[in-house]
């Protein structure tokens, strides 16, 4: 598999890693601006709409991630605690690298997030976005990552990714928590990988 692949298959915890930061989810923020799965874009901010975002069901979770022309789909195994470093939306994972981020509920259901990130070699990044899903059975994420300074001239520009996510039960032998699993079977560990990201930094 090329190096290419390897990073879309990555993509599917594309938020834990670039969409990250150190601001709850309950921060009062604009929302934000970008194509989404409906139309309604008003932000819920009365007090019967809880304020928490969903959390991901235990289990196995298979990712069909969309990005430059290209589609992946990789498996991915969690936990409560796997999904409280590695949330969907990548609160905590780089949080250190990201002095910006919101994840607002709106009225229709869905969730808007937004963040702004220093990458380091892999350049700053803004990335906007909207899912929608119960996050027990399914979900679906669309974002938009803008990226400048990266090192690689291909990083740079903007990056649309559409992640589309089912619940499949308990995870299988051999996966581990935080495992996500390509296609053809390579496998590594996402912890493991948000741990190096930060190490590097």
């Amino acid at each position: 598999m090329n190096r290419r692949l390897a990073c879309l298959a990555a993509g599917a915890a594309m938020v834990a890693l670039s969409g990250c930061g150190d601001k709850s989810a309950g921060d009062k923020a604009a929302p934000a601006k970008t194509g989404t799965p409906s139309d309604a874009s008003a932000t819920a901010s009365g007090p019967s709409v809880a304020m928490t975002p969903p959390h991901r069901k235990p289990g196995l979770w298979e990712q069909k991630v969309s990005m430059s022309g290209m589609d992946q789909t990789t498996r991915l195994c969690l936990d409560e605690a796997v999904e409280q470093k590695l949330s969907w939306w990548g609160q905590q994972a780089t949080k250190d690298m990201c002095a910006k981020t919101r994840i607002a509920p709106r009225l229709d259901g869905a969730w808007e997030i937004a963040s702004e990130c220093d990458m380091g070699s892999g350049g700053k990044t803004v990335t906007n976005g909207v899912a929608v899903g119960d996050f027990a059975t399914g979900y679906r994420m669309e974002a938009t990552t803008v990226t400048t300074g990266a090192g690689a001239p291909q990083m740079n520009g903007e990056h649309k990714m559409v992640v589309q996510a089912t619940w499949k039960g308990a995870c299988p032998a051999g996966f581990k928590p935080g495992d996500m699993e390509l296609p053809g079977g390579m496998k590594f560990n996402m912890i493991d990988m948000a741990g190096k990201t930060r190490s590097a930094g």
